[in-house]
């Protein structure tokens, strides 16, 4: 049965290896990316398979780009059977979009939170629909509560950490507010992965994800335990993995109550931006 997926990062690392997994199965993929170039490849590579691609170049770290692209994918896709979000650019330096928000935190925690609750009527009309949010859960990072937004002393690997713990609480979020209905949310930390990692570097910076890479083990395989998810997507409401096992939900990292207060902030926040 050919299924209907959306993969934001889809032109680069472990998003570009999950569509070509899924074109090869057959399905219908909608990847988002940035690049025209590689988006281009993606169209390429899917004339020699089953499967066929929208390939839509968009910059997500707009909350105006991601509302526009939602509602264009509503319209055209009534039924969506899974999201994979991955898009993710990392900078040395602190940068701000147009729209006046810290890249880091528009791209990697906003566009998942915008695309996860805007994509829900489309994934409440598959049979078995499953979000699959590929930024690292579990990680201990502290939440800087007074600054989300990593306004002082810019770090940006602690920026982008910071970014994956608000991911763990959209997550819980989401369960809490549909977890009667039938999407489940899972939580995926793809661990030290040769991928893609775009994005602005200081030298620095630059040498140390180039050895990352090196002896990183490659995107292709994350691809498997992503899929069985796509596949068969857990009875749970929430539920984090690692390629190779479960993350115990438990602890202090996902508790509801930070879970509300940041549901509280984003909410407001995203009420003040508008197109």
């Amino acid at each position: 049965m050919v299924r209907k997926y959306v993969i934001t990062g889809a032109s680069d690392g472990i998003g570009a290896a999950v569509t070509r997994e899924l074109l090869a199965r057959g399905h219908h993929v909608i990847a988002l990316g940035t690049d025209p170039a590689k988006g281009e490849a993606l169209v390429d590579a899917a004339r020699g398979t089953p499967g066929n691609v929208e390939f839509i170049r968009a910059d997500l770290s707009l909350v105006a780009t991601n509302r526009r692209v939602v509602a264009s994918i509503l319209e055209h896709h009534p039924a969506v059977d899974g999201l994979v979000l991955c898009a993710r650019f990392i900078r040395s330096y602190r940068a701000v979009t147009t729209e006046g928000l810290e890249d880091n935190f528009a791209l990697l925690y906003l566009s998942r939170v915008l695309f996860g609750y805007g994509l829900r009527p489309a994934l409440e009309n598959a049979a078995r629909p499953v979000i699959v949010n590929v930024a690292g859960p579990g990680h201990d990072t502290p939440v800087a509560w007074d600054d989300l937004q990593s306004a002082r002393d810019y770090d940006g690997v602690r920026a982008m950490f910071l970014a994956s713990r608000l991911n763990d609480l959209l997550g819980v979020t989401f369960a809490q507010r549909f977890g009667d209905g039938p999407v489940r949310y899972v939580l995926f930390h793809p661990g030290t992965t040769s991928t893609g990692i775009v994005g602005e570097y200081d030298p620095p910076t630059a040498a140390y994800v180039e050895q990352q890479k090196a002896l990183a083990k490659p995107a292709s395989e994350v691809v498997p335990p992503i899929v069985r998810l796509l596949d068969d997507p857990p009875a749970e409401p929430l539920t984090a993995f690692t390629p190779y096992r479960e993350i115990d939900l438990g602890g202090g990292l996902f508790r509801p109550a930070d879970a509300e207060r940041l549901a509280k902030i984003t909410d407001e926040l995203l009420d003040r931006v508008r197109e």
